[in-house]
């Protein structure tokens, strides 16, 4: 590992680190609120344009045929051309296509609108997770990259509050919402100006005098002196490894190789099934409700609670990935959901749905928190955005098929068969986890990639606080 990475990692969990989780997560924050709304406006959509069970499933599902060419194909360019202008461009893409989505004058215009705008969606949360891993100190990437998922939350809950507010105010209020959602554009002009390029990217580019720059800001701003950060390296200082000729062509062969082929067929597996239990239980949640007797308004309500609960279960996953490990983790809260979907399936139109539903919340984003940590940790720098994109890109394959098989199905199996699909999906995905799943806790980045056991947690120096007046993240 080079001098950089081996600075990286020994750098104390600090104001650097706290601006990048409020870059990244504000921006994941506003993925969900795109991607939710889809969900909120779906029964007004339908009814609006006189949707049957297989079209209005279609729509549903809009967004996330767009998520996975656009969380596939970032993960591509992004290994080439640099993390950071791919979350720009995404971030565009997907605000101007939600604001025209407002304006559609027919279902098919709509489902486009939100299909180019799931394409920003994908290549912005599939590339974020990847981009702060990159920065982040091996003992502590679980609880930061589970708490950067936990915005996701943050979203969802607007979304929720936003469609509350203003989809019941009248015909066109679902439009209001598209327009409302499209705002995050002006983020573009902060991260132009603050965020810098990956660090662990530039040096398998072989731009070292880049990286050093990077590196050496975050030191000055975390008030860590040359002399401290060096006193007690990680590992013996030496070249950092830049990415080897095939790792540098363009496609997805190299997450097959045989080093590699047994964590890709892990991590899309697990992809696939917590993105269908998930998706084929948020995205028609309202819509199941609504059409089971309850008012859109009052389904809007149910839904705030249990949306409510996916806080909690992001931030109480992020804090124990660090100390169960991500495997453990996984499976610990895929298991709880898997109980939840079974009690949920047995349930009624009441006050059960809530807390059976809000039990299902609280663990399918718990183990989201986790898997955006997981997935980009088992992959070499030179390929981890192509990883980490392609795996999301793939879980959305259970995700576009959950509204679809769920509008087409519900007349025949009705709510309790929708949830005992989900029991079976995250039963299964437990055992998968249990048994070929990788410990990754405490380890660098490159020490996962290379299949290195884990080292020693380091110990950090004692020094007096800075006399910058920073204070120090230690105390």
């Amino acid at each position: 590992m080079s001098d950089l990475l081996t600075r990286l990692e020994r750098l104390p969990f600090s104001r650097p680190h706290l601006t990048l989780l409020a870059m990244g997560g504000l921006g994941l924050a506003f993925d969900g609120l795109d991607v939710a709304t889809v969900a909120f406006v779906l029964p007004s959509v339908a009814e609006e344009w006189q949707l049957n069970s297989g079209q209005t499933g279609l729509v549903g599902s809009s967004t996330l045929i767009g998520f996975f060419f656009g969380a596939l194909g970032a993960g591509i360019i992004a290994d080439r051309i640099g993390r950071r202008r791919v979350m720009m461009w995404a971030l565009a893409i997907f605000c101007v296509a939600t604001f025209v989505a407002a304006f559609s004058p027919s279902w098919e215009f709509f489902f486009l609108a939100r299909l180019v705008a799931g394409i920003g969606t994908g290549a912005e949360s599939a590339i974020i997770p990847a981009f702060l891993s990159e920065f982040i100190p091996g003992r502590l990437r679980g609880r930061f990259i589970g708490a950067l998922a936990g915005f996701f939350s943050f979203g969802y809950v607007g979304a929720a509050l936003l469609a509350r507010l203003i989809v019941p105010m009248g015909p066109e209020g679902w439009r209001v919402l598209h327009v409302v959602a499209a705002v995050p554009i002006v983020l573009l002009l902060w991260w132009r100006r603050s965020v810098p390029e990956s660090p662990r990217f530039l040096l398998s580019q072989g731009r070292t005098d880049e990286a050093r720059a990077v590196v050496e800001a975050i030191e000055r701003k975390a008030g860590q002196s040359t002399a401290a950060r060096l006193t007690e390296p990680l590992s013996p200082a030496g070249p950092s490894p830049g990415a080897t000729p095939a790792e540098r062509r363009v496609g997805i062969g190299q997450l097959w190789r045989r080093d590699l082929a047994g964590r890709t067929a892990i991590l899309w597996v697990l992809w696939v099934v917590i993105t269908f239990s998930f998706y084929g239980f948020f995205t028609f949640m309202p819509t199941l409700l609504y059409t089971n007797g309850l008012t859109i308004a009052k389904s809007f309500t149910y839904s705030i609670v249990i949306y409510l609960a996916q806080i909690p279960g992001y931030y109480s996953a992020a804090a124990l990935s660090d100390f169960l490990d991500r495997k453990w983790t996984i499976a610990t809260y895929l298991a709880g959901g898997a109980v939840a979907a079974y009690l949920l399936s047995g349930s009624d139109i009441s006050a059960q749905v809530m807390i059976f539903g809000g039990l299902l919340s609280f663990f399918m984003n718990g183990v989201y928190a986790a898997i955006y940590a997981y997935t980009p940790e088992l992959y070499p720098t030179a390929i981890r955005a192509r990883g980490m994109g392609t795996a999301s890109a793939v879980g959305r394959i259970g995700g576009i098929s959950a509204p679809i098989l769920i509008g087409t199905t519900y007349p025949v199996i009705g709510f309790n068969g929708v949830f005992l699909i989900t029991t079976g999906a995250l039963a299964f995905g437990v055992m998968v986890v249990l048994v070929f799943g990788v410990s990754t806790r405490g380890r660098a980045l490159e020490e996962i990639s290379d299949g290195k056991p884990a080292l020693p947690a380091p110990r950090m120096p004692k020094r007096p606080a800075p006399a910058s007046g920073i204070l120090d993240p230690r105390r």
